[in-house]
């Protein structure tokens, strides 16, 4: 579990917990461009601890100041800082966007919802906070599992039902953001804000084949928030301690360990095994998949003959095109850890809809 996705509510039920006081600072919108992406989120207990983080540290000293005043007696509210702002000089933006950070007391009311997404969270399943943003019960929370809503906003049934829903359908996306509602729950007026955080579940690596690479991908993937597998059938590759510490292992064949899965475009197989008798049952799971990208190790004559194979078994060019051979960024990768980082970053990239080209050749927007 990454700090993001740790933050809240794990922390926050420890401290809460252990009696202390504590504000919440959440990145609920952005304009134009911004280290984090709304959702972002930040603890400041009353004695001073800090937990998390909103721009990566360009407002985070400016609104722990803001929690103190906040937890000595001051309200609920919604802050704005960029280079627009009149702080500009103090904690603008180094980005050179306006983010819009919505801080609060969490209230000890609040345990219950954080407690539904912790447990949703710690199992891999989707999950969203719902918060209230403005009236007398700002910082009220709501928690949307496969399970039903928890908690509530405290300004109506209506309010919470028509923030659950949209919840559910934000979390499917992984999208987190802003809401506005009528009193009366209404999605055609905005005499609330609400702001939507989703916990989006994990999206799936698959690697194929227990070896150096495999190892080397899966610690840099699971940092990046993949729910890393390594399958082999060879069990004298896979019971090695090492894998385990980053991955889930699984001593199967590739066909018979795929065709139990329910891959997304979200998700990766690599193919790593370097022996035909397992690459081909693997290509061709993989390609049957839904699985978003399909990668594979070896030369370009390797992969050649490969693709031969497959014909004959009966693939198309088509679905030959998406397996990447090699696959990876060309970075000049030599070592299982550097050319994991090539892989990686080309998989982030085509996510994304990146080129992966340099950043400083490019023009327009850093982050999508």
């Amino acid at each position: 579990m990454t700090l993001d996705r740790a933050v809240v509510p794990d922390v926050a039920l420890e401290w809460l917990t252990d009696g202390r006081r504590l504000a919440v600072a959440t990145l609920v919108e952005v304009e134009g461009s911004a280290p984090f992406q709304p959702g972002a989120s930040m603890l400041i207990g009353a004695d001073g601890r800090i937990e998390g983080s909103v721009t990566g540290g360009c407002v985070e000293a400016a609104l722990a100041a803001e929690a103190e005043d906040l937890l000595a007696g001051g309200g609920a509210r919604v802050l704005t800082y960029g280079i627009s702002d009149d702080l500009a000089g103090t904690v603008g933006l180094m980005c050179g966007g306006t983010v819009h950070v919505f801080l609060s007391e969490l209230p000890r009311a609040s345990r219950p919802a954080l407690e539904a997404v912790r447990a949703a969270v710690a199992d891999d399943r989707p999950a969203g906070l719902v918060t209230l943003v403005d009236g007398p019960s700002a910082g009220a929370t709501l928690a949307v599992t496969a399970n039903g809503p928890v908690g509530g906003l405290g300004v109506g049934a209506q309010v919470d039902r028509s923030a659950a829903g949209d919840a559910a359908a934000l979390i499917e996306q992984g999208i987190s953001m802003m809401r506005r509602y009528g009193l009366d729950g209404s999605r055609m007026a905005d005499d609330l804000r609400v702001f939507i955080r989703s916990f989006a579940q994990r999206p799936r690596m698959v690697i194929f084949g227990a070896v150096d690479f495999s190892i080397a991908l899966a610690r840099l993937a699971r940092e990046v928030g993949y729910r890393v597998t390594v399958c082999d059938p060879r069990e004298a590759f896979s019971s090695g301690s090492r894998f385990a510490v980053a991955a889930e292992v699984e001593t199967q064949w590739p066909d018979r360990y795929l065709d139990g899965q329910a891959l997304t475009a979200r998700d990766a197989v690599l193919i790593f095994t370097h022996d035909r008798k397992l690459d081909e049952p693997a290509a061709i799971s993989a390609l049957r998949s839904g699985a978003g990208y399909i990668g594979a190790l070896g030369s370009r004559k390797t992969h050649a003959d490969r693709s031969d194979r497959l014909r004959a078994l009966g693939v198309s060019d088509e679905e030959l095109a998406r397996i990447a051979c090699p696959c990876g960024l060309d970075i000049g990768s030599a070592t299982p850890t550097q050319t994991a980082v090539a892989i990686l970053a080309e998989i982030m990239a085509l996510r994304s809809g990146r080129s992966g080209g340099r950043l400083t050749d490019a023009a327009g927007p850093i982050r999508a």
